[in-house]
């Protein structure tokens, strides 16, 4: 009889814990979307809108007026920099090339890749190179 106690015993109370644990994360689930997640998206919206920002800024750059080139001469790339900047091609005499690196916002410093690019063109290892298509690639093909 004492033995059966004691199995009950462990079994209710290992049904207790059970649902003790159940509980525990009901309220914890319920607290993470009721407190924790609504800040967790305020965070993520603001830090898109500011990536968005930033991009929209970059593109907008030739038009502001203390950039210092024509926005005719400049070619948008985005990455690996913003923009190339072809200085007298208005007159079909390009004199400069001009790589441009445009930064908003807090974060103003030159990544590793922006760095390196920066680094080979102050270095002079830019270089003029001309592809030609092979013949029969743009021909159609009969079937």
């Amino acid at each position: 009889m004492s033995l059966l106690i004691i199995v009950l015993s462990v079994i209710g109370i290992l049904i207790f814990l059970w649902l003790g644990y159940i509980i525990g994360r009901k309220i914890e689930e319920n607290d993470w979307k009721l407190n924790r997640l609504p800040m967790v998206v305020k965070e993520r919206l603001k830090t898109s809108r500011a990536v968005l920002g930033g991009q929209f800024s970059e593109q907008l750059a030739p038009y502001l007026p203390d950039f210092k080139y024509s926005p005719t001469e400049c070619r948008f790339m985005g990455k690996p920099i913003d923009f190339i900047v072809f200085n007298g091609m208005d007159n079909d005499s390009i004199e400069q090339v001009i790589f441009v690196e445009v930064k908003s916002g807090k974060n103003k410093i030159l990544n590793q890749r922006e760095k390196s690019l920066k680094k080979a063109v102050e270095e002079k290892k830019v270089s003029w190179e001309k592809y030609e298509i092979p013949e029969g690639v743009t021909e159609k093909r009969e079937e």
